[in-house]
């Protein structure tokens, strides 16, 4: 076991990681590209030129970690970001919808009650009437999809977060 360890610790010491090298650049006077892992190999003439570069898989990495830093908050359920703008999202298309279903019969309502102040037919008027009463109940379920959209969005949605702990901005 000391033996072990004898030749062991030394090998660890005295060679380190790739992961902790640095790779050195430089061009000498025919511009050829060279790259070494140690300063001291590159001629003295070349030394103040030299560019310090990351190997792609540590800049990768790095990259990695930042991002990982940045999207790892989370609220009190383990949801992050992407959850709270997506029911934001969701909740924006409803009432999108909402609204362009209120404006499609709104506009039949007017034609509708158009007809009917046109006819001189009782029967049609009958008719008209009851379609427009029909199309009446439809933009009250409209208006009501609407109302619980911006409800959500203004109300519901931001009390959630500070319920949560989530970031008020993901919702903005």
């Amino acid at each position: 076991m000391n033996l072990f360890l004898m030749i062991f610790i030394p090998f660890i010491l005295f060679f380190p990681s790739s992961s902790f090298s640095e790779v050195y650049k430089w061009v000498d006077e025919k511009g050829v590209i060279h790259f070494s892992d140690d300063p001291t190999s590159i001629p003295e003439k070349y030394r103040s030129k030299i560019e310090k570069i990351g190997l792609p898989y540590e800049e990768g990495r790095k990259e990695e970690l930042t991002e990982k830093k940045k999207d790892n908050y989370k609220d009190q359920l383990g949801r992050g970001e992407e959850y709270w703008k997506s029911r934001v999202e969701e909740w924006k298309n409803k009432m999108k919808l909402a609204q362009d279903r209120l404006e499609e019969l709104r506009q039949k309502y007017n034609e509708l009650t158009e007809k009917y102040n046109e006819s001189r037919s009782t029967g049609q008027r009958n008719i008209l009437r009851q379609q427009r009463d029909q199309v009446k109940v439809e933009m009250d379920q409209a208006k009501a999809q609407l109302e619980e959209a911006k409800l959500m969005l203004e109300k519901k949605i931001p009390e959630e977060v500070e319920l949560y702990k989530a970031k008020p901005e993901w919702i903005k």
